[in-house]
């Protein structure tokens, strides 16, 4: 139970991130149907106060906010189902090599500059010697 030679779960990094990433899109699904959940009560509600209670009757001002609403929702599942693909995981990856990438040639250029600013200084030195 306590030893040190644990057989059982060995999980490499791949497979470690492949399960944090399906955790974190399960985890977006299931605020996406909650909020569909709560538009659809709260619609019922809104109707009920505006029409039936005739809170504000004259004028329809819970299927505004019902508009208003459906559109917050529709931007989520955009958000859930299109952008995360368009701009996940991979689309992270690449953008992070290609900063890497730039600030690698930054340095390199940097050191090429120092190295060209030290040279005529050593090759001073050498000759006082």
């Amino acid at each position: 139970m306590f030893s040190k030679n644990k057989k059982g779960t060995n999980i490499d990094l791949a497979q470690h991130e492949q399960i944090e990433y399906a955790q974190e899109r399960i985890h977006q699904k299931k605020k996406l149907y909650r909020h569909f959940v709560f538009l659809l009560i709260g619609s019922v509600f809104l109707v009920l106060f505006n029409k039936i209670l005739k809170y504000g009757e004259t004028y329809d001002w819970a299927l505004w906010i019902i508009c208003f609403w459906s559109f917050l929702f529709v931007m989520h599942a955009v958000n859930v189902f299109v952008l995360k693909e368009f701009m996940g995981r991979n689309w992270e990856r690449k953008q992070r090599e290609i900063l890497v990438q730039k600030q690698k040639d930054r340095i390199a250029e940097i050191q090429k500059e120092v190295e060209k600013d030290l040279a005529p200084t050593q090759i001073d030195k050498k000759k006082e010697l």
